[in-house]
C-alpha cells in the first residue's frame, strides 16, 4: 500500500489523459502535493511517455518522476465500454487534463459537455500546441514548434549562427507549470462558486511570456532584438567564460552594484567611472571591452578559485553544471533539491524533489511511476465494480 496522500490537495481527485509531456508534468505536480491522480492509459500501446529518455533493463527512468504518486490504470477510452469507465470515474473526480487534438474527446462522445453533464463541478484543462481555436487549432502541436514561433529560437545562439532550439522540453515544461497554476485558480474559483470550468491552454502562450516584451517593443518602438550569444543588451558583463581547467562559468550583473564588484575584483575600477557604466544598455553597448576584462581574469584561474573569488566578493557568478555536477553540489545535497525514492524496480531512484517548500502543507512523494495498469482492480473496485465485471471489461479492452 502507499503512503496516505497529505498536502493542500489531499481529498482532490485527477484524472490524467493526457501524455507527452506539458499535460502529464502538471498532474505530477498536483499529485506532489496531495492530489489522488489517476492515470489513464490504452492497455495495449501505453503512454508515449514510457518511450522517451534512458531505460534501465527496460525500464523507463523519466516515467519513474513524470508519473510518480500517480495509480495508473489501464483503459481504452476509444472503446465504448471504456468510455463508459472514464465516465464513472469523472463523477467522482475534480480535474481531468487531456491534451489531444481539438476535436478528440468530442468524437469519442467525451466532450466537456458530456463530462459536465456527469460532473458539473469538473475542471477540465484542455491543453494543445495552438488552443481549441482559431487557425492552427488543428496543427500538430509539439513543444518545437512553439518554441520556433514564440520567438526563443530566433534569440537564441550566436549572432552570426542559426537559431538554436533548447536540449530539453522547455516549451512543454513551462506550460507544465502554466497548467497546475491555471487548474488551481479554477479549483479556487469552484471553491467559492460551486461551478467548474474548461481551461484553454496553449502551450505557446506560456513560453512567449517568458521569452519576454518583444511584441511590445516591436509595437511600440518598431524595434525586433537579434541573436547575440550569450551576451545580453540589457547588461554587461553577462557571459559565459572559460577557466583555467577547462570548466565554465556564468556572470551576471543586473544590478548596477554587481557589475562594479565585478570590475574591482577583476582589477579593472577604472571603468566604473565611465559614463556609460552607469547603465546595463551602456555596459552592454561596450561588451567587447568588459569581456576582454573579465574573460582575461577567469582564463587565469582555475573555477574553485573564480567562484570563491566572485562570492567573497559579492559578484554574481555560478559554475556550468553537467548532471553529474548538479547531482554533486553541496547546495543541492543540503536542500534536498534532488532525493531518492524507493523503487520496486529499480531499488532507490534518484529523482528531483517536489518544487517548492511549503510550511504548513508540503507535499511528497509517495510512489514512483507505476507498471502498466498497476492499479486498475483498486480503482474499478472504489467505483463498486465486482471482480466478474472488471475481469470482462480488461479482457474486451485488449482485443478493442
Amino acid at each position: 500500500m502507499s503512503a496516505a496522500a497529505t498536502g493542500p490537495l489531499a481529498g482532490v481527485r485527477v484524472i490524467d489523459l493526457s501524455t507527452i509531456l506539458a499535460g502529464p508534468l502538471a498532474c505530477q505536480l498536483l499529485g506532489d502535493y496531495g492530489a489522488d491522480v489517476i492515470k489513464i492509459e490504452h492497455p495495449l500501446k501505453g503512454d508515449g511517455m514510457r518511450g522517451h529518455g534512458p531505460s534501465k533493463d527496460g525500464v523507463a527512468l523519466w516515467w519513474k518522476e513524470i508519473s510518480r504518486n500517480k495509480r495508473a490504470v489501464a483503459l481504452n477510452i476509444k472503446d465504448p465500454a471504456g468510455a463508459a469507465v472514464l465516465l464513472d470515474l469523472v463523477a467522482t473526480a475534480d480535474v481531468l487534463v487531456e491534451n489531444f487534438r481539438p476535436g478528440t474527446l468530442e468524437k469519442w462522445g467525451l466532450g466537456p459537455d458530456v463530462l459536465h453533464e456527469r460532473n458539473p463541478r469538473l475542471v477540465v484543462a484542455r491543453v494543445t500546441g495552438f488552443g481549441q481555436t482559431g487557425p492552427y487549432a488543428q496543427r500538430a502541436g509539439f513543444g518545437t514548434l512553439v518554441e520556433a514561433m514564440s520567438g526563443f529560437a530566433y534569440l537564441t545562439g550566436p549572432a552570426d549562427g542559426p537559431p538554436t532550439l533548447p536540449a530539453f522540453g522547455l516549451a512543454d515544461s513551462i506550460c507544465g507549470l502554466a497548467a497546475s497554476t491555471a487548474i488551481t485558480m479554477a479549483l479556487l474559483h469552484r471553491e467559492r462558486t460551486g461551478e467548474g470550468q474548461v481551461i484553454d491552454l496553449d502551450l505557446l502562450s506560456p513560453l512567449t511570456t517568458a521569452v519576454g516584451p518583444g511584441p511590445t517593443a516591436y509595437q511600440q518602438l518598431g524595434v525586433v532584438e537579434t541573436r547575440h550569444g550569450n551576451r545580453s543588451t540589457n547588461n554587461a558583463p553577462r557571459n559565459t567564460y572559460e577557466t583555467r581547467d577547462g570548466h565554465w562559468v556564468a556572470v551576471s550583473s543586473s544590478a548596477q552594484s554587481i557589475a562594479e564588484r565585478v570590475m574591482r575584483l577583476v582589477g579593472h575600477p577604472e571603468v566604473i567611472d565611465e559614463p556609460w557604466f552607469a547603465s546595463g544598455r551602456g555596459r552592454a553597448g561596450h561588451a567587447d571591452e568588459i569581456d576582454a576584462y573579465v574573460g582575461g581574469w577567469v582564463r587565469e584561474r582555475d573555477r574553485a578559485e573564480v567562484v570563491r573569488a566572485f562570492t567573497e566578493a559579492g559578484a554574481a557568478v555560478a559554475p556550468i553544471y553537467s548532471a553529474r555536477d548538479l547531482v554533486e553540489d553541496e547546495h543541492v545535497r543540503a536542500t534536498g533539491m534532488l532525493t531518492e525514492v524507493d523503487d520496486d524496480e529499480l531499488g532507490p531512484v534518484l529523482m528531483h524533489n517536489v518544487m517548492w517548500r511549503m510550511s504548513a502543507s508540503p507535499g511528497s512523494i509517495r510512489f514512483t511511476g507505476r507498471p502498466l495498469g498497476t492499479d486498475t482492480e483498486e480503482v474499478l473496485a472504489d467505483l463498486g465494480y465486482d471482480p466478474e465485471r472488471v475481469a470482462d471489461l480488461r479482457k474486451r479492452q485488449v482485443v478493442a
